[in-house]
């Protein structure tokens, strides 16, 4: 019986193909996603998890890979405003924030159109789509040539630390996913900001581009989604990015057995920026949580983190970070 369990479960494992970012590697990748594979792809935010959007079996997929609940939607990343227009209800607004903001960490959430091909598995069988214009040139090029929306994911097991290399993809991914795209470290950090209209412009997820950013943009007041709502778009979980290690968060004391992720001049194990800079800080916070982890503490203690800038978002990933459930 347990000979045929394992045999059972290696039959489901795939070789996983590490691919670099030349043409001829851009071209594999987008072949697989041609076949209904998934391909792990740079991003300039993190590492995305990338099937055909438009692929229902290939969406799938990607939930059965990261193990993420089925009512959690997808980013779909888009080449263009164009492709974007295809798959949503475009409004001044998100043209507005689109030619500002793209290619970049914007993501904005509109309403369907009427004959979108989007998969509904991508969309949780929500009535809206959350589309993206990447800022990689990769992952663009990748975008161009397969000329479909993906849908992308970050590339890690759903709730845990997002991956922002190929060893994070690796750790997480390897034998679940037909090949990564290496294209070196990912140069944002954290995820996108997410824009949705409610109709007012609402906050529902911070990221690299903060709310003020937004709102001058926009030249108006935005609003901030209740985190007690319904889960609308992706980032929204209580409990996301998180490491096996719990986390202790704005702490100005160090307690022994801890490792210790430091901001600023203090002493630690690994200081996040010491110059105080908060994109530099966001650029190492997922790769700092993978590190201290990997020890396998019982606990990890965070310095604060100014609440301001990128720090807003810096400071809802490590929240949601120390919630365990």
């Amino acid at each position: 019986m347990d000979q045929g369990r394992r045999h059972v479960r290696r039959k489901h494992l795939v070789k996983t193909e590490n691919l670099g970012s030349s043409q001829s590697d851009i071209e594999k990748a987008v072949s697989i996603l041609r076949r209904g594979g998934l391909v792990a792809i740079p991003t300039e935010t993190v590492y995305g998890l990338a099937a055909d959007a438009t692929n229902e079996e290939a969406v799938s997929k990607i939930f059965k890979a990261k193990g993420r609940p089925a009512h959690n939607p997808l980013i779909i990343h888009v080449k263009n405003i164009k492709m974007a227009q295809q798959y949503v209800q475009w409004n001044e607004a998100a043209e507005i924030l689109t030619m500002k903001f793209w290619p970049g960490p914007l993501t904005i959430v509109l309403p369907s159109t009427k004959n979108s091909q989007v998969a509904k598995t991508a969309c949780a069988n929500l009535p809206s789509v959350a589309v993206r214009m990447p800022g990689h040139p990769v992952a663009l090029e990748i975008l161009r040539q397969f000329n479909r929306p993906v849908a992308a994911p970050s590339a890690n097991l759903s709730g845990k630390i997002s991956s922002t290399s190929i060893d994070h993809v690796l750790k997480n991914l390897n034998q679940k996913i037909d090949a990564i795209v290496d294209a070196g470290n990912s140069t944002v950090g954290v995820e996108s900001t997410i824009v949705a209209f409610t109709p007012l412009p609402t906050i529902l997820r911070t990221g690299f581009i903060t709310p003020e950013a937004v709102s001058n943009a926009l030249g108006a007041k935005i609003a901030n989604y209740d985190n007690e709502g319904p889960v609308i778009a992706p980032g929204q979980l209580r409990s996301h990015y998180a490491p096996n290690a719990k986390l202790r968060l704005d702490a100005i004391d160090w307690r022994q057995g801890e490792k210790k992720l430091g901001f600023g001049d203090v002493e630690c194990d690994i200081n996040l920026s010491k110059g105080k800079s908060l994109s530099e800080a966001a650029q190492n916070l997922f790769n700092f949580l993978h590190v201290l982890d990997s020890f396998n503490p019982r606990t990890i203690s965070v310095s604060p983190i100014p609440n301001e800038g990128i720090g807003l978002a810096i400071n809802d990933r490590l929240k949601r970070a120390s919630i365990q459930e």
